[in-house]
């Protein structure tokens, strides 16, 4: 006999949850029983679905953390700024702390690092693909620094959500579609053909 359907509002919450905790305290402080604490659940509840914390971070990983998208609208300007966009959001939304945590501890977490590796390799090609389009096109000069582009742009988003003081996370969100295209910008200005 099948026991009682499991509750997706518990999902949700514990995935939240261990994005928070995640995101605030890092991989040495995260366990389950903080998870449960503010998820409001029991651990029980939590043991059922994941069978230990790595499982339980790499599933609120995937739930929550946003690749970047393909992007090829045919102009660099507006792909990078989507690209920009993507990467803000990443950086500011509800799992922003847990994304940016992500970057700097995954090598030291074996059942997540294979999949951060995986995600990353994912992003590093669409945005790349995104520069040499733009070379192919005329629309960069020639010999524009593939990697020097998208440092500048990503280093940029992730510089502006690490800078960021947490009393002014919010505001600071609500401007970062502006913050994105002048972002882009200022550094197209030096690489642009014509």
């Amino acid at each position: 006999m099948a026991g009682r359907p499991r509750d997706p509002e518990v999902d949700r919450r514990v995935l939240r949850a261990a994005a928070e905790v995640f995101g605030e305290d890092g991989w040495g402080r995260f366990t389950v029983d903080a998870v449960a604490r503010r998820a409001g659940v029991g651990k029980a509840s939590i043991y059922l679905r994941w069978p230990n914390k790595k499982e339980l971070l790499a599933s609120c990983l995937e739930a929550r953390v946003t690749p970047v998208a393909d992007i090829d609208t045919g102009s660099v300007r507006e792909d990078l700024v989507q690209l920009a966009g993507q990467m803000l959001t990443s950086f500011f939304g509800a799992s922003g702390r847990a994304t940016t945590r992500l970057l700097m501890e995954a090598d030291r977490i074996p059942e997540v690092a294979e999949r951060v590796k995986e995600l990353r390799q994912s992003q590093v090609l669409a945005a790349r693909a995104i520069v040499r389009r733009a070379i192919a096109r005329g629309e960069l000069k020639p010999g524009t620094s593939v990697t020097l582009l998208l440092d500048a742009i990503v280093g940029g988003c992730l510089n502006h959500a690490l800078a960021t003081p947490d009393d002014l996370r919010g505001r600071v969100g609500e401007g970062l579609t502006d913050y994105a295209v002048q972002l882009v910008d200022f550094v197209l200005g030096g690489v642009t053909a014509g």
